[in-house]
């Protein structure tokens, strides 16, 4: 099953120059850059840990890659996030966001089925890689 979230997320990944090309657009429009990583993929969970601090007043698409090549080399084996940050109104909103690397093998969500008062029935998304430790959720 593959993760779709984000922007570009029903397209095949997108490759270095692809992806060099979004950061150098977002670099134009004065956004700030950050990569987030995780190993817990839900939807709902926000809480991605950042790679370093968001990478403010670059000109130059390279010294994102630079640390998104760092990046994959500790946590090749999990979701890596790419994010743009706008601040222009005096508050950051994001304007990009997509997947960078996944790992080699995304085992998807169940969806768990719970009855609940009278006849209605609450449904929860659980990611099958949850069912595994921290740090040991993917390859292997």
């Amino acid at each position: 099953m593959r993760l779709t979230q984000g922007c570009f997320s029903f397209l095949p990944d997108l490759t270095d120059e692809q992806i060099a090309a979004q950061v150098q657009y977002a670099l134009s429009k004065g956004w700030a850059v950050n990569l987030e990583f995780t190993d817990d993929p839900h939807p709902r969970n926000t809480y991605w840990d950042m790679w370093g601090l968001p990478m403010f007043d670059l000109q130059d698409a390279a010294g994102v890659m630079m640390e998104l090549t760092e990046c994959r080399k500790i946590y090749g084996d999990r979701y890596i996030r790419l994010s743009a940050f706008d601040s222009s109104h005096g508050w950051e909103s994001v304007r990009l966001s997509f997947i960078v690397n996944r790992p080699k093998d995304e085992p998807g969500f169940r969806l768990d089925r719970q009855e609940v008062d009278g006849r209605n029935m609450r449904y929860t998304t659980r990611a099958y890689s949850a069912d595994k430790p921290e740090g040991r959720r993917y390859g292997g």
